[in-house]
């Protein structure tokens, strides 16, 4: 038999957001959370990834709309059939499972002095499950659940006093389930603000004179908070171990053109400069010049540039779905555009396939940092075809296997990564399109994209394959 190269007692497992898949929008005193605005829209163009500006009027509408299907509200139900759900995980021999906490479930308009206790109740029970059926539990604390309150009368993270109120928000799980959650992911994507801007940020077009610059501004300000949160875990627990998230963007150049590879080089920095922040506690120089050339003014406290300096990130958390090119003749000078590439297919939301690059921006970020490394999301989207009660998806077997196949080889290398959270282990609403029918599972869920269907789940053939992965530490793939 094969041996493993994986560690000993490494975290295989999966990953959801609760917004994506809860449901309950409206129980136990929950609030809207930004999620809940996306309503879907069948003529959409989901071969591109989207951007999610919203104007406040937009927003008002969407609250106050009864005509429209807002997928996120109802999820598949998670809510209620968590206990079902999870055993599915373990029957797979899941050892960790990654989380979100909605933050409009505990503090339901985000500025409360009080938290929701029902709210909190929920994720006692939730977590006490997911540990009862033999898993580690990984917590998100932001994953694009920002209490819509926030962007109506605060304006988002732009807003400084938003800071407070995510700390408040964070000091609360730490006190709360620090005994039961020892990884914490503070902001979930926090690179994806150009992708994602109101999901990352929660500000409204229409709320800022100058969008990008409030956006960057706004992350600032999440770096800030997310360094008072690390400050309070240390004081609170040493044991807790918190992480920041990147959706991996790195790009190859086109060619070997130099202009291309320091567009590549340019590109890639952009998401670097954050993990630069916190993980070497400051601003690298590259960023300041982008500001100073862009004329961008961010707000920078003396107290902020001691607080980034001193409480820096434990881990790094890693997101994979594609890889991207960058080219000058056609992606002009724009740092955050890409090109497809003709080397790799893509599936049909238009996504590259590359397993390579898995190990390409894997190897760059430990070089980099020399930080411990979790893959809190890799997966394959695809239309599933339900058959005499599983689907055949040999496609995501193949996509996954070749991508733990090239994580193995960056555990070869010497990098210290302790966990893989396939994304979507039971199929849940996409973030990015709203669809039900772009499913990721390895459990089939049976809800179309306006949420019609029994709700019953079906066995994939990949939910076998990844047993026997689990099982053998990673030999038997």
């Amino acid at each position: 038999m094969a041996k493993s190269s994986f560690p000993e007692k490494f975290l295989w497992g999966g990953a959801i957001a609760a917004n994506q898949i809860e449901g309950a929008w409206n129980e136990d005193g929950k609030g809207m959370s930004i999620a809940d605005l996306f309503s879907y829209d069948p003529e959409s163009d989901t071969s591109q990834l989207h951007v999610s500006n919203m104007t406040k009027a937009q927003v008002l509408e969407a609250l106050h709309d009864d005509q429209k299907y807002y997928p996120k509200r109802h999820g598949i139900d998670f809510y209620h059939s968590y206990p079902q759900d999870l055993k599915y995980l373990k029957e797979m021999g899941f050892k960790t499972f990654r989380l979100s906490i909605n933050w409009a479930r505990i503090f339901p308009k985000g500025d409360e002095l009080q938290p929701n206790e029902a709210g909190l109740a929920f994720y006692d029970r939730l977590l006490d499950e997911v540990i009862a059926n033999g898993m580690e539990p990984i917590v998100t604390m932001l994953h694009y659940e920002i209490p819509v309150n926030i962007t109506l009368n605060y304006g988002g993270f732009h807003n400084r006093h938003v800071i407070d109120l995510f700390v408040q928000y964070g000091k609360t799980l730490l006190e709360r389930f620090g005994e039961k959650v020892k990884y914490w992911i503070v902001i979930n994507q926090i690179n994806l603000f150009q992708i994602e801007p109101f999901n990352s940020t929660g500000i409204c077009i229409d709320q800022v004179e100058n969008m990008q610059e409030a956006l960057y501004q706004a992350i600032h300000n999440q770096m800030v908070a997310s360094a008072q949160i690390v400050k309070a875990a240390r004081k609170l627990n040493k044991q807790l171990k918190i992480g920041t998230m990147l959706a991996d963007l790195t790009a190859y150049p086109e060619n070997s053109a130099p202009e291309n590879n320091v567009l590549a080089l340019q590109h890639n920095r952009m998401s670097y400069y954050m993990t630069d922040v916190q993980f070497r506690g400051k601003y690298p120089g590259y960023i300041l010049r982008y500001f100073a050339e862009k004329q961008y003014t961010i707000t920078q406290t003396e107290a902020d540039e001691e607080l980034l300096a001193e409480y820096t990130m434990d881990f790094l958390a890693i997101s994979y779905y594609f890889s991207q090119m960058v080219s000058t003749e056609k992606n002009g000078a724009d740092r955050f555009a890409a090109s497809p590439n003709p080397y790799l297919k893509a599936n049909p939301w238009g996504w590259a396939i590359d397993p390579k690059g898995l190990y390409h921006c894997i190897s760059h970020y430990w070089d980099r940092y020399e930080k411990p490394i979790m893959i809190a999301e890799n997966g394959l989207g695809m239309y599933d075809k339900l058959e005499n009660e599983t689907v055949k998806d040999d496609y995501r077997i193949d996509y996954l296997r070749k991508h733990i196949q090239q994580l193995e080889e960056c555990v070869k290398d010497g990098v210290d990564v302790f966990a893989y959270c396939a994304w979507g282990p039971i199929d849940l609403v996409s973030a990015s399109s709203q669809e039900m029918e772009k499913r990721y599972g390895f459990v089939y869920v049976d809800y179309d994209n306006f949420g019609k269907g029994t709700g019953k789940r079906y066995k994939k053939e990949s939910f076998d394959w990844y047993k026997k992965v689990i099982a053998t530490n990673g030999a038997k793939i």
